[in-house]
């Protein structure tokens, strides 16, 4: 498997958030973390994403520790949090210049990832003015900036509008089959259409889980 993730462990003061989470995953696969709120799934993603310290466990990645080199994260993961990570007095434009060179930028807005997540449509709106979907694209259009092996998501559906919802989906398909792994946590249940793999977080440790549709039983398990 591409990416080995064994005994990860994080606590807040006496509270154990995470106790022992392990998984693996190979390229060109989706997985879904489902959970209830609070129970740690942004706590998770963002030891992955280097943004906070586990206080043990591995993050292997073809070999290397990521959680022992830190240092490889940005080249290797791309990362889209709950908030916009966008600077709110730029557009668009300058917010990616922020994270692309003038002619890298051009060519992905005219053929890449930046064109199939359609932010070449609104390149000279301020994000004080986007909708919700339009930071969505934009923060990941800045994530996968140096093409990483692994895209990190947390929610990247809510409280987006359907079309919306769609084109991140397509993007999120297509990044997947050209060999990507993503990893995503979620509520939204379309969202399971796109993972081979689903996890339930409880009790600081995942469950296996199959979706199979039933929106009321993923209800009831989570």
């Amino acid at each position: 498997m591409d990416v080995e993730i064994a005994g990860i462990k994080k606590a807040y003061s006496r509270k154990k958030v995470l106790t022992d989470i392990s998984f693996s995953i190979g390229a060109g696969s989706c997985a879904a973390i489902l959970g209830s709120n609070g129970s740690g799934k942004s706590t998770l993603l963002s030891i992955l994403a280097g943004v906070r310290k586990a206080d043990g466990g591995s993050f292997f990645y073809r070999g290397t520790d990521l959680l022992r080199e830190p240092g490889q994260i940005p080249r290797t993961l791309g990362y889209v949090p709950q908030g916009d990570p966008l600077m709110e007095e730029l557009n668009a434009w300058d917010n990616l210049r922020m994270w692309y060179d003038r002619e890298t930028l051009k060519r992905e807005l005219a053929e890449g990832a930046l064109k199939m997540l359609g932010i070449d449509s609104f390149l000279k709106t301020p994000v004080r003015r986007m909708s919700g979907g339009m930071k969505k694209r934009l923060s990941i259009g800045c994530a996968v900036v140096s093409h990483p092996g692994i895209l990190v998501l947390d929610e990247p559906s809510a409280a987006l509008d359907p079309v919306c919802k769609e084109n991140i989906r397509q993007f999120l398909d297509a990044y997947r089959r050209g060999g990507g792994i993503v990893l995503m946590a979620t509520h939204d249940a379309q969202d399971l259409e796109l993972c081979n793999a689903c996890y339930i977080l409880r009790d600081g440790t995942l469950h296996p889980w199959r979706y199979d549709g039933d929106f009321h039983r993923l209800a009831e398990a989570l």
